[in-house]
């Protein structure tokens, strides 16, 4: 075997019950590669990586690094990080809890000649990673304060803080990234690949895997398709791959004239959060949201849905005015909300599809507080049905589901109780390109019902495509409201642009009506 290779799979198998995940996987990654890895959800992509890095015990074949000439096959999730391997899993996984510090140097504390923890060197020297990365946040700041994406950032950086690492995976990592994000990530990966650290990149972002990555693998169905050099292929070439045939542009859906208004927020504001926030949304309307991070989509939406309270201002259900004071509230009064973080807030990860698609409506099929065990079934199946979850049976564990079947399961909950709202935050986090289409599909079936739909992406092609307007936000606040046809003329440029405006150079703080 030559020297320059880093990492061999060979023959490498593995199932669960009712289910082949990867079906005989065998390639090999050089020292200094960066090597895609692509396919749509259920492909064995994230199967692949977990047996790689020790977490997954194979059903048959082998997995083995190079360590200083020396083949070495990880045992389990310890023993591969002690051969130098690392990943950063496509849900942010840190200790939220403590300080950015104490995660990076978490189970390794430096100690000074006394034998005590020398906190000031550490947060010194933490501090110099966060400022390499351009995180402008203090190295004593606790994770569970930052916002998402700059969680998202801690992690990517805590790995410059290891020694001896020979390989990294990086599975979906700009998910939540804002452009400026994306470039300084990019600009780490060539440092690691400059230093014959070999990169695994997993993205359904093709356009990211041309500009960054040498190499790209296909999986599809959890067997192996091709590797070829990027410089070989294009996107069309790699989306005809994945998913066996070619595809059309995919925010290409069908737009409905807007009807009646359904919800209107006139002046409504959180302390630190978001103020003086006004927008209304109609009846078979798509109304995008974008902002740069920090910017307040979610934390608005969080507080119509009733997550936090509302301290100054109005929001209007239908032309009259509610106070929403929970979720329960919200989902009462006709809305539906799909958060940022599924795993967090949208799904029981050990549940069962059944139970979890009925979760929030289980009050519409009880009697006398006794659950219809058969219409709970029925809807399962329904819903399985009618937006396509790729699942052996309702009985199946939501935890063993693709991330694009768990988003959909998420989006079968909020359809359960019929919702006139529905607000979806990052619905295509983590999603591959055939999900992706299919939950676009949904959008607009939902449009064409007469339902109101928010979306809130950090990815520009995305929200632009789909929105029939945007509301652009800055520091807690709307700086501008396209129309479709303003926004049909303007480049992904132009809408950075004016979300990056402040202070005085805002545009407008009026009703987006």
């Amino acid at each position: 075997m030559n020297d320059d290779i880093l990492l061999r799979v060979e023959g490498v198998e593995k199932s669960y019950p009712g289910v082949r995940a990867l079906k005989g996987i065998t390639t090999f990654i050089r020292k200094g590669e960066v090597r895609a890895l692509i396919g749509e959800n259920g492909a064995g992509k994230s199967t692949l990586i977990k047996c790689i890095m020790g977490v997954e015990t194979l059903s048959k074949g082998k997995i083995e690094i190079n360590v200083d000439g020396r083949w070495c096959a990880p045992r389990n999730a310890i023993d591969a990080k002690r051969l130098g391997m690392y990943a950063n899993y496509q849900h942010v996984n840190i200790a939220k809890d403590l300080s950015i510090a104490e995660n990076y140097y978490l189970g390794r504390w430096v100690k000074n000649r006394c034998g005590v923890i020398d906190w000031n060197l550490m947060n010194r020297q933490s501090q110099q990673v966060i400022d390499k990365f351009q995180l402008h946040v203090d190295a004593k700041a606790k994770i569970r304060d930052l916002p998402v994406a700059l969680q998202a950032m801690v992690t990517i950086s805590k790995i410059s803080v290891n020694e001896k690492i020979r390989l990294v995976v990086f599975d979906e990592p700009t998910a939540l990234l804002e452009n400026d994000k994306v470039e300084i990530l990019f600009r780490f990966i060539r440092e690691l690949k400059q230093q014959g650290i070999a990169v695994i990149y997993i993205s359904h972002r093709l356009e990211e895997i041309i500009d960054i990555c040498d190499t790209v693998t296909v999986l599809k169905d959890g067997a192996y398709v091709e590797t070829r050099p990027v410089c070989d292929v294009d996107k069309e070439y790699l989306i005809s791959k994945m998913v066996g045939r070619p595809m059309e542009d995919i925010y290409r859906i069908s737009h409905y004239p807007a009807g009646a208004g359904l919800m209107r927020a006139e002046g409504i504001s959180v302390p630190n959060q978001f103020e003086n926030m006004s927008f209304a949304l109609h009846a078979g309307e798509i109304l995008g949201f974008f902002g740069l991070v920090g910017a307040g989509r979610s934390e608005v939406m969080r507080a119509i849905f009733g997550v936090t309270r509302i301290t100054k201002g109005q929001v209007c259900i239908k032309g009259k005015p509610v106070k929403i004071r929970s979720p329960k509230d919200a989902m009462k009064r006709g809305i539906g909300f799909l958060t940022e973080d599924r795993r967090l807030d949208g799904l029981a990860l050990e549940q069962t599809m059944r139970i979890n698609v009925n979760m929030n409506s289980y009050d519409m099929i009880s009697k006398w507080g006794i659950i219809s065990l058969a219409r709970e079934n029925q809807r399962a199946e329904e819903h399985r049905k009618r937006i396509r979850i790729v699942t052996p049976s309702t009985q199946q564990l939501v935890s063993r589901l693709s991330g694009g079947n768990q988003q959909k399961v998420v989006i079968a909950k909020l359809l359960c109780r019929q919702p006139d709202i529905l607000i979806f935050d990052e619905p295509t986090v983590g999603v591959d390109v055939g999900a992706k289409e299919e939950i676009f599909q949904i959008i607009q079936n939902l449009t064409r019902q007469g339902k109101g739909v928010i979306l809130i992406s950090s990815y520009l092609p995305e929200v632009m495509g789909l929105s029939d307007r945007l509301v652009v936000m800055a520091e807690g606040r709307v700086v501008d409201t396209i129309g479709k046809e303003r926004l049909e003329r303007m480049t992904e440029e132009d809408v950075l642009r004016i979300a990056s405006m402040t202070g005085q150079s805002k545009l407008s703080t009026g009703v987006a009506s």
